[in-house]
């Protein structure tokens, strides 16, 4: 429910760049602990409680993966949650600390001036329902947060309005996507192309034989169509009300048994089938669906390309690939290459670093590796056939003469860089481009203003954790 309305903000919410503020509040100076404390309050802010009954319902809606939930007592991450929850929590307070508040006249023409919910060219109330159905979610809880992101929104308004951007601030957003560099450059793609040993593969395969394994599993489904639930072949207020309703029963714990005799619908078993090798499910998209489900026996209600589905997994295995198997090999060798470009680039950064890596060691190392030494002039961001554009944007953030390794985050592309010369070319208020880069340092120099505004709301508000009920939380998984 939480994906579905994240992706929904994208569509005509965050057009307004809301996303540019996000309070995590990840390094809050937390207040004292409770000493005793309350088993029903896991964190207070100022005298709000955050209650146990709340976070817990707010973690559940995250859809945490069966491992996420397993490591929750291991590591961190309800630390990070909580944190994350406490940051929205903190902003709904400021934002009536700021008398900012949305009419509800307002939140209706957001909504039905949204083309999302047009049917002949105006609103239909019947797509907004069709929408709302179809990715389970409630009409107050969707517009409870269309509401917040629009109060957000303004907030933004209130912080950002009246900047007056200097023109060297565009300047400097200019040059960083639009430089002229001479550099000599040795791409590494080739030293890391050396053939790989089958002793090597097959003590990677013996070290890791448990993630080599494939999960099988039995699914009972029925498809709900508007021909088995109401009798017609037509998507109309009367199916999604009754679609509604059985989902409903759904989370009342009715079995797909039940729901059967009642509503007609055909039950089909898949028998077992794995994930990407199957011919009993042709839709991928469906597959995917009934394979993110994860308890055996629980009834799921799923929503696949507009099409809905009952389904409960039956039985559940895993079966042992075979060390020949081409995905498994080609899994194998990717990870050894990827290692041994981790292990590699780390050596030649540190050598780069401490400077026993200089431009004629350069040379040195590209005959000793039979590799070679090319040169290339660089104008903008995106001027390379060789260079990605974030590659490119480390090679613009390095000094002349300096030499840097430089890889994208795949580590895919590897270089090693060597800047002859930089010349950096002015913009004047008269460039096509002028007012786009002017954006680009406002929306800098505001998210420079919202990591203030964060440190000062820390300071405003004051937390306390209740770590005995955090951790009672995190055992509970």
């Amino acid at each position: 429910m939480l994906n579905s309305i994240k992706k929904y903000s994208k569509t005509f919410l965050f057009k307004v760049l809301v996303g540019i503020i996000i309070l995590p509040f990840l390094f809050w100076g937390m207040g004292d602990v409770f000493s005793g404390g309350s088993q029903n309050v896991v964190a207070k802010i100022d005298s709000e409680k955050i209650s146990t009954r709340d976070f817990v319902n707010y973690l559940n809606i995250l859809d945490l993966s069966e491992q996420d939930r397993k490591d929750l007592p291991k590591t961190n991450l309800i630390d990070k949650i909580l944190s994350d929850y406490i940051g929205k929590k903190v902003l709904i307070l400021e934002l009536q600390d700021l008398n900012v508040n949305l009419e509800d006249s307002s939140l209706k023409d957001i909504i039905i001036n949204d083309k999302t919910f047009f049917k002949d060219n105006k609103f239909s109330r019947t797509e907004y329902e069709k929408f709302l159905i179809s990715n389970s979610l409630s009409a107050p809880l969707f517009e409870t947060n269309i509401a917040e992101q629009e109060k957000k929104r303004q907030l933004l308004d209130y912080l950002s309005g009246g900047i007056e951007i200097p023109n060297f601030l565009v300047q400097h957003e200019y040059n960083k996507e639009n430089q002229s560099k001479k550099i000599e450059f040795i791409n590494l793609e080739k030293y890391y192309s050396k053939p790989i040993s089958e002793k090597k593969i097959n003590e990677i395969y013996n070290k890791n034989k448990d993630f080599y394994s494939e999960e099988v599993k039995d699914f009972k489904y029925a498809e709900l169509t508007p021909t088995n639930i109401i009798g017609s072949n037509e998507y109309n207020e009367n199916f999604f009300s009754k679609l509604n309703e059985i989902e409903n029963k759904v989370l009342d714990s009715k079995s797909i048994n039940d729901l059967a005799l009642e509503y007609n619908l055909d039950i089909e078993n898949t028998g077992l089938i794995k994930k990407n090798n199957n011919n009993k499910i042709s839709d991928k998209k469906l597959l995917e669906g009934f394979f993110k489900i994860k308890n055996k026996n629980s009834l799921e209600f799923l929503n696949i390309n507009k099409k809905y589905y009952l389904v409960e997994i039956t039985k559940s295995s895993k079966i042992q690939k075979d060390k020949n198997d081409k995905n498994v090999r080609e899994s194998i060798v990717a990870q050894i290459i990827i290692e041994n470009k981790i292990s590699e680039n780390s050596k030649l950064a540190k050598e780069i670093t401490n400077k026993k890596f200089s431009r004629s060691q350069m040379d040195i190392f590209a005959k000793e590796n039979n590799l070679e030494v090319q040169s290339a002039t660089l104008t903008n961001i995106k001027d390379s056939n060789i260079f990605s554009p974030g590659v490119i944007k480390r090679i613009f953030e390095t000094d002349d003469k300096s030499l840097n390794l430089i890889t994208d985050n795949m580590l895919k592309d590897n270089f090693i860089i060597y800047i002859k010369e930089t010349k950096l070319p002015k913009i004047n208020k008269q460039n096509e481009n002028y007012e786009s880069f002017k954006l680009k340092a406002k929306l800098r120099l505001a998210n420079n203003i919202y990591n203030i505004y964060d440190l000062s709301l820390n300071r405003k508000y004051n937390v306390e954790i209740n770590n005995k009920t955090l951790n009672r939380i995190k055992n509970s998984f």
